[in-house]
């Protein structure tokens, strides 16, 4: 009989290669079964939680985004480092040395606030 929560083989071939190259490092076999199992069960217990609140609003989705939320985008992250690398006006001499780059910039940002969310 299996039992409900069994890594997938490919977990199990690469802990079996570890196993075979350190064999006096039992630790790192025993670390990563337990993180597995402890993984595996967590990810069980929230999807019990979620089809329990099956129904019920927006709590279903509410709680799987904050046990599992995820990463941000490839366009959040380049609105962030837009964002982090303001462009400041530097004039010299009266004249705004920067605003062909700001201009620039400011396309690249309305490129990207255009795309649509993954």
């Amino acid at each position: 009989m299996k039992h409900p929560i069994t890594p997938p083989p490919e977990l199990l071939k690469q802990w079996e290669d570890a196993w075979s190259e350190e064999r006096e490092h039992a630790d790192v076999l025993l670390v990563n079964a337990y993180a597995a199992g402890a993984l595996a069960g967590a990810d069980a217990e929230l999807e019990a939680c979620c089809e329990w609140l099956d129904g019920v609003g927006d709590l279903e989705q509410q709680l799987r985004s904050a046990r599992r939320p995820k990463p941000p985008s490839l366009k959040e992250q380049a609105l962030e480092a837009m964002r982090e690398m303001q462009i400041e006006p530097c004039i010299i001499n009266g004249v705004d040395t920067n605003a062909a780059v700001r201009a620039k910039y400011d396309t690249i940002r309305r490129a990207l606030e255009a795309l649509p969310d993954d």
